[in-house]
């Protein structure tokens, strides 16, 4: 008889062979000891059945499968087929079975095969004991190769589908920021795969980015998880923005304090609101709450709480032009002389209206900052000592000190 030359054991060809013509009962009574094995570990490892993550058929297609591949490959030279491995390895990920449960039912199913080889053998008397003995070395080289390749299979195939989620979920919170999901079917759909209730309680956060397309605020979704809060989140160019439920207005405080914990830049958050629809009316406020901070310092703003900074910013274009209206000849002074007057305003206001605390944070007598006001009160036409001008003033002050100057200046 002509040996096969890819056959390096030909006892141990033989004796597998001799198992193919078994190959459906066997796969029968491999189907029993996994299904055993679950119900010993009990709930921990109930994957399979139909109503389950493995349905029995796929299970019992993919246990015969495995054993084809030990009997196709013992005592052959050469590269192996891992078809059978990779098809197994990526099933269960898409399937959502825990990996290291698979890898025990795989390894229920090697220790049978091996059992049921030296059954044959001692049955058959196609090879002898210590032909078994090296035979063994072979079966676990087959075991490591197939365990190896599935488990791979396995983790390249969950990586596509975390990739996939979170394009499917960047690609939802993207479609209720633009306000492009509009029927109540979709909002719900959208809401279900997003993992936030369609009515609730919810905010949105808008947070400038450090450099263009980094996150602003890493890890902030999981540890929003762990307090309870759900969020979804999209990176763009220049903002990372989300969705947060908060379940509660109380959880208001607690997003805060931890936004805060974690800003290296201006964040917004928007007024709460109560249906998913409405997440592009309220992304817009979350900007505007933004916007109402000084450029370059990583201040939480949430809009209600702030009303005159959301005023100012709110409308530019009015802003600008109260400004001009209200300071008038000072923002045509030279600008050093100018950003000093103003400098001093703002002293004045932070230290409510007292000159000598003013003075002392300025650094200069409290005559030389009632002087510059003085200054200030002739320039403008507004006497500080009238409520109504006060408030232009500083409404003014909020202008410059809040919004970018325009290209073409104040005039």
């Amino acid at each position: 008889m002509t040996q096969d030359a890819n056959v390096a054991n030909p006892q141990g060809a033989v004796l597998a062979s001799a198992l193919l013509d078994r190959l459906p009962a066997l796969t029968d009574e491999l189907l029993k000891r996994v299904l055993k094995q679950s119900d010993i570990y009990g709930n921990q490892g109930d994957i399979y059945g139909d109503e389950r993550l493995v349905p029995i058929d796929d299970l019992y297609e993919s246990l015969q499968d495995n054993l084809k591949f030990m009997v196709s490959n013992l005592g052959r030279l050469g590269s192996h087929d891992l078809a059978a491995p990779r098809r197994t390895g990526r099933r269960r990920a898409e399937q959502g079975a825990p990996l290291a449960m698979v890898q025990s039912s795989l390894q229920v199913g090697f220790r049978f095969m091996w059992d049921t080889l030296v059954a044959e053998a001692h049955q058959t008397g196609i090879i002898s004991g210590a032909e078994l003995v090296g035979l063994a070395s072979e079966v676990w080289m087959l075991n490591t190769l197939f365990t190896t390749e599935l488990a791979t299979a396995y983790r390249d195939a969950r990586i596509e589908l975390v990739l996939r989620q979170d394009q499917e979920r960047s690609a939802l919170v993207e479609a209720l920021l633009e306000g492009r999901i509009a029927d109540t079917a979709t909002v719900w759909e959208a809401a279900d795969l997003l993992g936030l209730p369609y009515q609730g309680v919810f905010v949105t956060v808008a947070a400038e980015v450090p450099a263009v397309a980094r996150h602003a605020l890493p890890r902030l979704e999981s540890r929003l998880h762990v307090r309870g809060i759900g969020s979804a989140w999209q990176l763009l160019a220049d903002l990372q923005v989300g969705i947060v439920s908060l379940r509660s207005q109380r959880n208001t405080r607690v997003l805060v304090e931890i936004l805060r914990s974690g800003a290296v830049a201006r964040v917004g958050v928007s007024p709460v609101y109560t249906g998913l629809e409405r997440t592009s009316q309220a992304l817009h406020l979350a900007r505007i709450a933004l916007a109402s901070s000084p450029a370059g310092d990583p201040i939480v703003n949430v809009f209600d709480e702030n009303p005159l900074p959301v005023l100012v910013v709110s409308s530019p274009t009015t802003s600008y032009r109260i400004t001009k209206t209200i300071l008038g000849p000072l923002l045509d002074i030279n600008p050093e002389e100018r950003d000093m007057l103003l400098n001093t305003l703002a002293a004045f206001f932070a230290f409510q209206g007292s000159a000598i605390e003013a003075g002392k944070h300025l650094y200069c007598h409290p005559n030389t900052v009632r002087h510059r006001l003085h200054r200030i009160e002739r320039q403008t036409g507004r006497s500080l000592q009238d409520p109504r001008s006060s408030a232009e003033l500083f409404i003014a002050l909020e202008a410059l000190r809040r919004l970018p100057e325009p290209a073409d200046g104040y005039a």
